[in-house]
């Protein structure tokens, strides 16, 4: 009997293959399902708001403002979750006085910077400060707060009192920030290393670890870590820094510019603004101690709400890479050399980059090699699937291969077509042999997605972050993340295995 083409044959016996692939769907699914429900997860509405050609007049209008998530009391979230702080207060008022909307996406200060820049949102509002290099690049507001740095060390930390005993040591600031700029300036005249980090709860770490005996960090911000029980005391006078401003890209929105500038004014004249200030600044209340379990019950809602991202982005992401590493799997089986050359590819690019490389070229490189924003949602599941999808590929191809020749051979002889033969005989088998792998592929996604906090999405890693850059107990919110993440995995693993032996008796 002659042998179909190539590419003809692969579809056909993807498609004649549909028991085997919905058993697939079937088995991992339910898992998936199960934990869906367990969790309460919703479907997320997509968005889809194009924002790149906005019009003069700004009342009545839409905009979407990036910013930082954890650079309390700029921005930071309260016990029920919200984000809240000096730039949100600002923000917002300012868009209620002047008459437009403003949608705020939390994705860390360097994210924010990228996204504004690939114009994933209009604007970013972060405690940034104006610096000639910065406006080279984005057009800020008027300077809406007059900053500065302070040095601090551990509370237990009686050695370092000023910059002269900084020697050979180590010290930390947080990246972009006034902090770095000036720790940078000093060093070489004082003698210590600068360790830049991403989060100002991240770096107040490192200081009571003693991995970095001082941390330099905008006044404002130290002081209120202090005032939240951060570990931390301050050793050295205030010295002056830079001003804050709102940004927007160089050009761009014009008009969203001059209504901040506008709206921050009359916050000004009215009193509004002082109020503001002194809702974060003045004699701030130091944080009451609260136990381990006060902190669960307060963080159980957030962190619940990531966890069900968590589980809906790899449902979503999964199902794509299945379909992926089937279609691929076969093609990398096959005789035909481009359609083998073709999954070869495919598989050593995404088998052999970074995951999180490709999460920042979905969201930040797509849009400004197109002009068109992205939803996160959209390069989240590309960013899982297409990575997921090169290991499936190798998984279905290695089961496929493993299946003794002899099985095609002796269906062939009994009058079998090569597709029926592959559909009833070679696939089931390998289907069995792949079951494990899939498994263990599904829970590695599932921790994949963590990675995913980078680009701002809201998976159950990135709530647990917005948490304790609020409270700063670090520690003791990442132990709930874990056992979080260490329960669904388990229920995952059992129900899949449960799954698997009945469908595989």
């Amino acid at each position: 009997m002659p042998r179909p083409i190539e590419g003809l044959f692969i579809l056909q016996t993807v498609q004649r293959s549909g028991g085997i692939i919905r058993r697939t769907f079937v088995l991992i699914g339910a898992a998936l399902a199960a934990a869906a429900m367990v969790v309460g997860v919703a479907a997320p509405a997509a968005l889809a708001a194009d924002h790149g050609n906005q019009p003069v007049a700004v009342s009545g209008k839409k905009f979407v403002i990036g910013t930082d998530t954890t650079f309390a009391p700029f921005e930071f979230r309260d016990d029920s979750g919200e984000l809240t702080g000096i730039d949100m207060d600002l923000i917002r008022s300012i868009a209620k006085s002047q008459g437009f909307e403003v949608e705020v996406k939390s994705l860390g200060f360097s994210a924010a910077l990228q996204a504004l820049s690939s114009n994933q949102v209009d604007g970013v509002i972060a405690g940034m400060s104006i610096t000639d290099e910065r406006k080279k690049v984005y057009d800020f507001s008027d300077p809406y707060f007059e900053s500065g740095v302070q040095m601090a060390v551990a509370k237990s930390n009686n050695d370092i009192k000023s910059y002269e005993d900084l020697r050979g040591k180590t010290v930390t600031a947080k990246t972009g920030s006034e902090g770095e700029t000036f720790a940078n300036s000093i060093k070489a005249k004082y003698g210590f290393t600068v360790k830049a980090l991403d989060q100002s709860a991240t770096m107040y770490e490192l200081v009571k670890s003693g991995n970095a005996v001082a941390v330099f960090d905008d006044y404002p911000v130290l002081a209120y870590g202090i005032s939240q029980n951060n570990g931390l005391k301050s050793v050295t006078d205030k010295e002056k820094g830079g001003s804050y401003g709102f940004a927007v890209n160089k050009g761009k929105n014009p008009e969203l510019l001059a209504a901040f500038n506008k709206g921050l004014a009359e916050m000004k004249a009215n009193g509004e603004y002082n109020k503001t200030l002194d809702k974060y600044l003045k004699d701030p209340a130091a944080a009451a101690p609260s136990t381990f379990w006060d902190l669960v019950v307060k963080s159980f809602p957030s962190l619940l709400k990531g966890l069900g991202n968590t589980v809906l982005v790899t449902i979503y992401s999964f199902i794509v890479a299945m379909i992926i590493g089937l279609v691929m799997g076969f093609m990398k089986i096959s005789r035909n050399i481009v359609l083998r050359g073709m999954a070869t590819t495919f598989v050593n690019i995404f088998r052999g980059t970074p995951l999180l490389v490709w999460a920042f070229f979905f969201y930040f490189g797509i849009p400004q090699l197109t002009g068109k924003p992205i939803d996160i949602w959209v390069a989240a599941v590309l960013t899982l699937s297409l990575n997921s999808g090169a290991y499936i590929t190798e998984i279905v191809r290695g089961a496929i291969q493993t299946v003794d020749p002899g099985q095609l051979e002796a269906s062939r002889s009994l009058g079998m077509g090569y597709g029926k033969s592959m559909q009833k005989v070679v696939v089931p088998q390998a289907f069995k042999i792949m079951t494990p792998s899939l498994i263990n592929q599904l829970i590695i996604m599932l921790k994949d997605s963590s990675l995913l906090l980078a680009i701002g999405f809201a998976e159950l890693l990135y709530q647990g972050q917005q948490i304790y850059a609020g409270n700063f107990r670090i520690t003791e919110t990442l132990l709930i993340v874990a056992a979080m993440y260490f329960v669904v995995i388990m229920l995952l693993t059992k129900l899949a295995n449960f799954v698997d032996k009945r469908f595989n008796k």
